[in-house]
């Protein structure tokens, strides 16, 4: 028996349409309003941009999923799956995915294109350097850093506390070495020695301006109220104190326009913006998602992780600032990852359990209540492996129907767009039926300590926060500010409720506790960390860089 291909084998045996003629076809754009990266890969024109905003909005579908296990869940692969589905039962449809990061496509997450049928293409362009996005927003993240230390050595105007410098420099790779180290090293000509650290680009406030910025001013104005560091009377100092905006916004001028792309069955697709959702928002860029929604009957998006984070940062950010409102929400789950939820170990998954299946569930339960607090239906889609027993997945079936939520087997991994028709059809009757009365979890004007509690508490299931006094204060003195009135963008594990990433399921009984709070004035938002999460990650001990490679043709292998 032959062995099944393979992510990148099945990507590469695709064909592609030259990305112009797909454009003019399928969406009506002409060649000039595309600037191409060859034949597959293309921008769209801010011209373009704005002759839509005389269009109406189609209908916006978020796909979630329960909380991630090494099992597997497949969200990306749904969103495309669902995407050509929908294209397939007569709904002009375009997918808008986040870029993934260098980061876990060398880890171990591998890349973030989709899997088996139910991919975009071309798939080792977009899990590598793409159109080269990241590079921009790492080179304008880093330019600010070195102006605020080259401001220092020139005299210092703006009297900037050296100790209170808070801009980190980043870098598209996990790299646990960065996370802490001193710079300025070496003599008098390297400047002030002081310590400093790296951040991932993902996690980057560039990227999250990058990704809620609704064009160049907008994006030049947030770029400079970003605060780079405090003056000894703890006077804020800002990117536009210094002069930076316009050159970071020049370096970015090009990455900010979406990226059109394909899937393997030619329908467009937005790929732009990346931030992950457990040290960040979790979406793709306002810009992409907007434009689709004045393009297209139905755009189909993501949100990183489970429900507990992409899921929330898209509801509470996201939509908050670019004024969306979903019309229906797609939570995927598979009978091996609730297996996982319920105490089975990975190398036992293939044997039939309906008990873990029922146990782990209440990680699902909780997704779905979670979900219903934001007012917008939800289907569960259970993207089936070919070793779920029937009775696996009847016992499902009847667990999701007892919550009054309708529970759909897709095999779009196998079989592509035909194998999500029927995901298509119930989230079609789902979108259409009027029922959505989208609402944020917490008002603008709730104090932040509250909003971070009303998270922790509604979403998390948490008894309650854990708050030092220093972050108490913190809190209270940016609430009589204009931050008071921003949503908050937790950042914690992506493997459980709790943060601690080994209590799977639905944990109860735990607290969250706040390790720092950071103030985001660009992105308009507070990043809350929590318990032992890292902005920075490490590679695993056996990295999927260990598989990759390239041959004489230049053929890339390994990636998935």
């Amino acid at each position: 028996m032959s062995k099944p291909a393979s992510d990148i084998e099945i990507a590469q045996a695709a064909t592609l349409r030259p990305i112009i003629e797909l454009a003019q076809d399928r969406l009506g754009i002409g060649a000039e309003h595309l600037e191409p990266y060859g034949h597959d890969k293309a921008k769209l024109s801010f011209d373009y941009i704005k002759g839509l905003e005389s269009r109406d909005n189609g209908r916006l579908i978020l796909v979630t999923a329960i909380t991630p296990t090494p099992a597997g869940e497949g969200k990306t692969t749904t969103t495309v799956g669902l995407g050509d589905a929908l294209n397939r039962i007569g709904r002009k449809t375009l997918i808008c995915l986040r870029e993934p990061s260098l980061g876990p496509s060398f880890g171990v997450k591998g890349g973030a294109a989709g899997g088996g049928h139910a991919q975009i293409v071309p798939m080792e362009d977009i899990n590598l350097h793409f159109t080269g996005d990241f590079h921009a927003i790492g080179v304008a993240n880093n330019l600010l850093a070195a102006m605020v230390d080259n401001h220092v050595y020139w005299g210092n105007a703006h009297g900037i506390d050296e100790r209170r410098v808070t801009w980190r420099r980043v870098v598209d790779m996990n790299d646990r070495a960065l996370r802490s180290i001193v710079n300025s090293l070496g003599g008098v000509a390297n400047g002030f020695p002081r310590q400093d650290g790296f951040d991932i680009t993902v996690a980057s406030e560039v990227m999250a301006i990058f990704c809620l910025a609704t064009d160049i001013d907008d994006l030049k104005r947030r770029l400079g109220n970003i605060i780079v560091a405090h003056t000894r009377q703890r006077t804020p100092v800002t990117a536009r104190d210094l002069n930076a905006e316009g050159s970071m916004a020049a370096l970015l001028k090009d990455a900010i326009k979406p990226n059109l792309v394909q899937t393997l069955e030619n329908n467009p697709a937005f790929v732009h913006g990346g931030p992950f959702a457990n040290i960040a928002h979790g979406c793709n860029s306002v810009l992409a998602t907007s434009s689709a929604l004045r393009m297209a009957d139905y755009v189909v998006t993501e949100a990183g992780f489970g429900a507990d984070l992409g899921a929330e940062k898209f509801f509470n950010i996201k939509c908050r600032k670019a004024g969306l409102s979903p019309d229906a929400v797609v939570i995927v789950a598979t009978i091996r990852a609730l297996k996982m939820h319920g105490g089975v170990a990975r190398d036992d998954l293939a044997r039939e359990d309906v008990a873990a299946v029922r146990r782990g569930f209440a990680n699902l339960q909780r997704h779905i209540g979670n979900v219903a607090r934001f007012g917008v239906p939800a289907v569960v889609s259970v993207n089936r492996f070919s070793a779920d027993t029937d009775a696996e997945v009847r016992s499902l079936l009847d667990l999701c129907a007892a919550e009054g939520v309708r529970c759909v087997e897709a095999t779009h991994w196998a079989n592509g767009g035909a194998g999500a028709v029927d995901l298509a059809e119930t989230v079609v009757e789902l979108a259409e039926s009027g029922t959505a009365d989208f609402r944020p979890l917490y008002p603008d004007d709730m104090p932040l300590e509250e909003k971070i509690r009303t998270i922790a508490r509604q979403i998390y299931r948490a008894d309650d926060i854990d708050v030092p006094a220093a972050i108490s204060r913190q809190l209270a003195e940016l609430d009589d500010t204009a931050a008071g009135s921003w949503p908050v963008c937790m950042a914690k594990t992506q493997y459980s409720f709790s943060t601690d990433p080994s209590l799977k399921a639905a944990p109860t009984g735990f607290t969250i506790p706040l390790r720092e709070v950071r103030v985001s004035a660009g992105a308009e938002f507070l990043v809350v960390v929590t318990g032992a999460i890292m902005t920075m990650p490490g590679l695993p001990r056996v990295p999927a860089a260990d598989n990759i490679g390239v041959d004489s043709r230049g053929r890339i292998s390994g990636l998935f």
